[in-house]
C-alpha cells in the first residue's frame, strides 16, 4: 500500500522558506544539515517542557499517540464526535492537507485551536505581530504561517465548524509562582527509545497559578495571511491556491524551481565535495546548477553569499553579480569609519579584493594594533561564559526565557608571558538557579588585581547586565548584592535599554573586536567565529605552530591546566593544523556525529549549542552517575579550550605584529 504524501504543517513551513525544499526533505539521497534528532533542539530550548506545561493548563485532555496517520485520523474523528472534548496532537487532514494540532479544545459548534511555540511573548506590547504598513513581521511569519495553514486545514476538514485560532507562548511579564517547577517536567525514553516527557505527580495547581503561559488569539493575522497573494513560479497566487500548488507538487514529487537569493545561504539540503563523492547529493549545488546554468567549475568558485556581513547580496543577485570575482568596488563602498583599524565595509572589500587576486597571505594592521595592545594591563585575563534561557524558571519570582549562566572557565597571561588556566565554574545540580553563585565565582577570579578582562564577542558583557539586572528585581534576601553588582560594573558597560548607564573601569576588551579591526586572513573566509580564526592564526604564526606542538598544556613545568594533561594544541595533516576543537573527546556518546557536528557549530553570536544541550541534558535527562561525571568532564574541557583560544590567539596576533 502506497503511503499517502501530506502536505504537513512542517512541509508546509519547509516550502514557505523556500518551494524547491519540498523536493529534497525526506529522500536520503540528500544531504540535510538540520538535527537528525529533532527532541534535541526542543531540549535545548525548552520546547518538549513548554509543550508538556502547555497541556496542564488544559487538563484532562486526550492525546492522539498513534504515530500511524490513518490511525490517529480515524480516532481524532471518533472522539470529535463528543460534544465536548480536549485534544492533544489530534490529526486532521483535509485531501492531502494533513495536521496534527498542538491543543483542539471543542465545544458544542465551536473549535479552539492552540498551537504551541517555545517562544517568549509580550502581552502589553501594541501590534506585535505586524510591520508598520500591516504586513507580517519577518520574525513571526514562521509562527503565524504555522497556525494559518492548520486553521485553513480545520475548516476545510470541519466547514461546520466556528474555528479560532491560537498561539500560546511563554508570557515575558508573568513570573514563576512556586520553586522547582522546571524539574516536574523530565525526559524519558520508552522501551523503543522514543524519547517523552514526564510529569511528576507532585504538580499542583499552586504551581500552575498564576499561568507562565499566555494564549494570543491570531484569527485576525490568520486572515490577513488568507487574503495576501503568494508568489511561486513568477505567478501570484490566493492562500487556497498556493496551497494546492505546494501540496500537488508535494505529491507527484514536482521540483518548484526558485530563484536564486541570499536565503541560500541558510539552505540546510547541501554537502561537501566529499559527501557528495560518496554518493550524498546536494539539493543547493542542484538548484544552482539548474537555476544559472553553472559547471562545477562555476560552483567552486567563492560568491556574495560569502562576504562577511554584508547587506548588498540580493541586490547583486538580481544584477546578474553573483560570483565574488565579478564584485565591483562601488558595490560595497568601502570607507573608513571614526575608529581605528578598518571599517566594516572596508574589512568587506578586503575580502572581496584578497579573494580576487588569490592573495591568500593574513592582513595585519601593526601599528593600531600594537597601540591597542599597549593599553592593555597585565595580567591578562580570558573569560568564556556558557549560558542557556530557561522556558520554565528554576524559583518562584523569575521570569520565562530567563538567563541562566552555568558554567565559566579563566586563563590569566602574565606579564612575563607565562599561561596558566586559573580558574573556572561549572554548576550542574539539578534545579538550582546558579547565576549568583556563579557571579560569586567569578568575582573571586577576577577581583584581585586591575589587570584588562577579555571576552570574545558582546555575550559576556550582555549576560552580565542581565545578571545585574536580576539581582535587582530579586526580592529574596541576598547579603551580598551591593558587592556583586558593583563587581559587574566594574568589568562591563551599561546595555542602551538600561535605565542607570555606566562603564566600568577595567569594561572587558572585546577579543572579538580586536580581530575585525586590525586582522583578516582569508582563510577565515570572512567568518570572526573563534572557531575558524583560531585554526587560521595556528596556520600563520610559527612561532605557536613550534610551542604548542609540544605536549606542554597541562605538563610538569608547563602550562597549568585544570582538565588536561601533557596536551598538544598543535598537530599537523597534510601541511595544516588540525583544528584544536576537533582534538577534544565527543560532548555525547550517544547523538550521531553529524548532530554534534551541527551542534558544535559555532558563529559569531556564540550560541554553544552544544553546551546547553549538555547542560539541559543533566538537568532533565534520567542518566547514571557515569555519563553525567562523563559529560561534565567535556563540558569542563571545551570551556576551557575557548579560553585558551583566545590567549593563543592573543600569542598569535602579537607574534604576527613583531
Amino acid at each position: 500500500m502506497v503511503r499517502e504524501r501530506y502536505l504537513t504543517k512542517s512541509r508546509f513551513k519547509l516550502a514557505t522558506e523556500c518551494p524547491t525544499k519540498l523536493f529534497y526533505t525526506g529522500k536520503e539521497c540528500y544531504a540535510n544539515q538540520n538535527l537528525d534528532d529533532s527532541f534535541l533542539l526542543a531540549l535545548a530550548d525548552g520546547g518538549f517542557q513548554v509543550g508538556e506545561l502547555a497541556k496542564c493548563y488544559f487538563p484532562d485532555g486526550h492525546e492522539i499517540k498513534t504515530l500511524d496517520y490513518e490511525e490517529a485520523l480515524n480516532e481524532t474523528n471518533d472522539l470529535l464526535q463528543l460534544d465536548s472534548i480536549i485534544l492533544y496532537e489530534a490529526a486532521i487532514a483535509s485531501g492531502n492537507l494533513f495536521i496534527r494540532a498542538d491543543i483542539l479544545v471543542k465545544e458544542d459548534d465551536q473549535i479552539k485551536l492552540f498551537e504551541v511555540k517555545a517562544k517568549s511573548f509580550n502581552p502589553g506590547e501594541s501590534h506585535p505581530f505586524t510591520n508598520r504598513d500591516g504586513t507580517i513581521s519577518a520574525k513571526w511569519k514562521p509562527y503565524l504561517y504555522d497556525v494559518a495553514f492548520q486553521k485553513y486545514v480545520l475548516s476545510r476538514s470541519l466547514p461546520h465548524y466556528k474555528i479560532s485560532a491560537h498561539l500560546m507562548m511563554a508570557d515575558k511579564s508573568a513570573v514563576c509562582p512556586t520553586d522547582g517547577l522546571n524539574q516536574k517536567f523530565r525526559l524519558t525514553h520508552d522501551a523503543t527509545g522514543r524519547k517523552g516527557v514526564s510529569i511528576a505527580e507532585t504538580l499542583t495547581m499552586n504551581d500552575l497559578t498564576p499561568p507562565i503561559l499566555c494564549t494570543v488569539n491570531v484569527d485576525s493575522e490568520c486572515g490577513r495571511i488568507f487574503q495576501t497573494l503568494h508568489t511561486v513560479n513568477n505567478t501570484s497566487l490566493q492562500f487556497s491556491h498556493y496551497v494546492a500548488f505546494l501540496a500537488d507538487s508535494y505529491k507527484t514529487d514536482t521540483r518548484i524551481p526558485s530563484p536564486i537569493a541570499s536565503k541560500c545561504a541558510a539552505c540546510e539540503f547541501y554537502t561537501t565535495d566529499n559527501k557528495e563523492q560518496s554518493g550524498l547529493k546536494s539539493g543547493k549545488r542542484e538548484c544552482w546548477k539548474e537555476v544559472l546554468g553553472w559547471s562545477d567549475e562555476d560552483l567552486a568558485c567563492q560568491t556574495v553569499l560569502d562576504v562577511w556581513s554584508f547587506r548588498g547580496k540580493d541586490k547583486l543577485i538580481e544584477n546578474g553579480i553573483i560570483k565574488m570575482d565579478d564584485i565591483p568596488e562601488h558595490a560595497v563602498h568601502p570607507k573608513p569609519d571614526t575608529s581605528p583599524g578598518i571599517s566594516a565595509s572596508e574589512r568587506q572589500w578586503m575580502q572581496i579584493q584578497k579573494y580576487k587576486t588569490r592573495d591568500d597571505s593574513p592582513w595585519i594592521d601593526h601599528k593600531n594594533l600594537m597601540k591597542e595592545m599597549n593599553s592593555w594591563v597585565f595580567p591578562l585575563h580570558f573569560i568564556d561564559f556558557e549560558t542557556t534561557m530557561a522556558a520554565i524558571p528554576f524559583n518562584a519570582g523569575l521570569h520565562p526565557y530567563e538567563g541562566v549562566a552555568f558554567q565559566f572557565s579563566h586563563h590569566i597571561v602574565r606579564c612575563d608571558g607565562s599561561v596558566e588556566h586559573a580558574g573556572e565554574y561549572l554548576n550542574t545540580e539539578r534545579g538550582v538557579f546558579p547565576n549568583y553563585g556563579f557571579i560569586r565565582a567569578l568575582k573571586e577570579q577576577l577581583e584581585h588585581d586591575q589587570g584588562s578582562v577579555f571576552r570574545y564577542s558582546n555575550h559576556e558583557n550582555t549576560f552580565l547586565n542581565l545578571i545585574y539586572q536580576q539581582l535587582n528585581a530579586d526580592t529574596g534576601d541576598i547579603p551580598d548584592r551591593a558587592q556583586l553588582q558593583s563587581f559587574i560594573k566594574t568589568i562591563t558597560h551599561s546595555t542602551t535599554k538600561s535605565s542607570e548607564q555606566w562603564r566600568g573601569k577595567r569594561d572587558m576588551v572585546d577579543l572579538w573586536e580586536v580581530v575585525k579591526r586590525y586582522y583578516y586572513d582569508p582563510a577565515t573566509k570572512g567568518s570572526n567565529s573563534i572557531k575558524q580564526v583560531l585554526p587560521a592564526i595556528l596556520n600563520s604564526s610559527t612561532l605557536l605552530q613550534e610551542k604548542y606542538s609540544k605536549p606542554i598544556y597541562g605538563a610538569k613545568g608547563g602550562i597549568k591546566s585544570t582538565n588536561f594533561k601533557d596536551w598538544q594544541w598543535v598537530k599537523i595533516k597534510d601541511g595544516k593544523v588540525t583544528d584544536p576543537y576537533k582534538l577534544l573527546p565527543k560532548m555525547f556518546q550517544d547523538i550521531s556525529d553529524k548532530d554534534l557536528e551541527i551542534l558544535s557549530s559555532d558563529d559569531e553570536l556564540r550560541e554553544g549549542g552544544a553546551a546547553l544541550t549538555a547542560y539541559a541534558r543533566m538537568q532533565f535527562e534520567e542518566m547514571s552517575d557515569y555519563e553525567r561525571s562523563e559529560i561534565q568532564k567535556a563540558l569542563l574541557k571545551y570551556c576551557e579550550l575557548d579560553t585558551m583560544a583566545m590567549v593563543m590567539i592573543w600569542e598569535g596576533l602579537k607574534d604576527l605584529c613583531r
